[in-house]
């Protein structure tokens, strides 16, 4: 993996949660870093999302370090404002950073008190294991309920050289982001003002993670952080931008992915394309309503093509069009044309069900050009009994 330039990571084990395998880690960039972030809209949230919203407005978005810890979502407790403040200040003070650039997030069980004496006794400890070499280590500390690492990268050369961008993130239940996704971190060695930075976040996080849901559930401790350093040396041109912001996005869309496939209990990655909807929001809106129906997830599970649950399930998005002018695909097998059934041997497309991966088209050959694609997982035992005992 090509990791951008001027980054260094560590994890440790500070006895946050019960297993002992690294459950606190640690991104810190050479030099201040240009940073945007986006958060969840849950009502209820976190202390360390509302902590990284102060701090960016206080640093106006320059950042220098990430404190991350996973067991425990230091929300809807009496002291998590203190602990989030307090480690913040902790690694502030190892490092020689002003407190308002360093960033925290939390990742666990929702409503139990987190002891943060725990992190600031492991700092030390986690401070003398940075290294650049070790990105991997920090992406498996943020892992919960996770079944695999979740790490993508990419690479633009430009005129004045190459920037590299690599991003890490953790998810697999509570997923529907209405931001960007549980806990993500991108990075990357361009050197962009923050401005330029938080519209290529807004837009990459349209493009990626709201394309994304595993339960319909939106988390209380969502953040993306989108960090650019400089350390490349290498400041894109007004040509080059939409390049880099390729990049990014792309790096993100692989995240959105490795969420979807790794949802709790899942089988199957689920992507559903739209088109012919009146605009691209409209088409988001009926992917989205197809990806959370129970419904759909369980026939996928089960290989089943019951195409009538797709078509249903775009009624309920509440977009206007005409069910009589609606064709649906899956796996490629045409198995609705107009609104009816489709000749199509069932045999043969229950085995295609069978793949990992799974595709729904729906068009509905109206006068609009609206387009949408989204990432989901099929809904098995798995999933309940994960969140059954997800406490113990």
């Amino acid at each position: 993996m090509n990791l951008p330039l001027g980054y260094a990571y560590s994890a440790v084990y500070a006895g946050i949660r019960q297993a002992e395998r690294d459950d606190l880690a640690l991104i810190v960039s050479g030099m201040d870093a240009a940073a945007a972030g986006v958060f969840t809209r849950n009502r209820v949230q976190a202390a360390p999302v509302r902590l990284c919203r102060r701090h960016l407005a206080a640093s106006k978005g320059r950042v220098g370090a990430i404190l991350v810890n996973a067991g425990n979502a230091n929300c809807a407790t009496r002291t998590g404002d203190a602990v989030a403040m307090t480690t913040a200040r902790a690694v502030s003070k190892i490092l020689k950073l002003p407190v308002a650039q360093v960033l925290t997030a939390s990742t666990g069980v929702i409503g139990v008190e987190m002891d943060g004496g725990k992190i600031t006794a492991a700092l030390p400890q986690l401070v003398d294991g940075l290294s650049p070499a070790r990105f991997e280590d920090a992406a498996r500390a943020i892992m919960t309920t996770d079944l695999a690492m979740k790490t993508a990268h990419a690479e633009a050369r430009l005129r004045r050289g190459s920037v590299r961008v690599a991003g890490m993130t953790k998810g697999s239940g509570m997923i529907q982001p209405n931001m960007a996704t549980t806990l993500g971190f991108v990075l990357t060695d361009a050197d962009l003002p923050v401005p330029t930075l938080r519209a290529i976040l807004k837009r990459a996080v349209e493009a990626s993670y709201h394309r994304l849901t595993v339960d319909g559930d939106t988390s209380t401790n969502d953040t993306m952080l989108l960090l650019a350093n400089g350390a490349s040396g290498v400041r894109p041109d007004k040509n080059e931008l939409g390049r880099v912001e390729e990049k990014i996005t792309g790096v993100m869309q692989d995240l959105a992915r490795a969420i979807a496939r790794d949802g709790e209990g899942a089988k199957k990655l689920v992507t559903i394309e739209i088109s012919g909807a009146p605009n691209d929001d409209a088409a988001a809106r009926l992917a989205r309503a197809i990806a959370n129906s129970p419904l759909v997830k369980t026939a996928i599970a089960g290989s089943d093509p019951n195409w009538g649950r797709v078509l249903s399930a775009a009624g309920n998005a509440g977009v206007v069009f005409d069910p009589g002018k609606a064709d649906i695909w899956m796996q490629g097998v045409a198995v609705c044309r107009s609104g009816l059934a489709a000749p199509f041997s069932e045999a043969e497309l229950k085995q295609k069900l069978d793949a990992p991966e799974c595709m729904i088209r729906l068009s509905l050959r109206g006068k609009g050009k609206g387009e949408a694609r989204f990432w989901t997982c099929d809904l098995t035992h798995g999933y309940i009994h994960i969140n059954a005992s997800y406490r113990t």
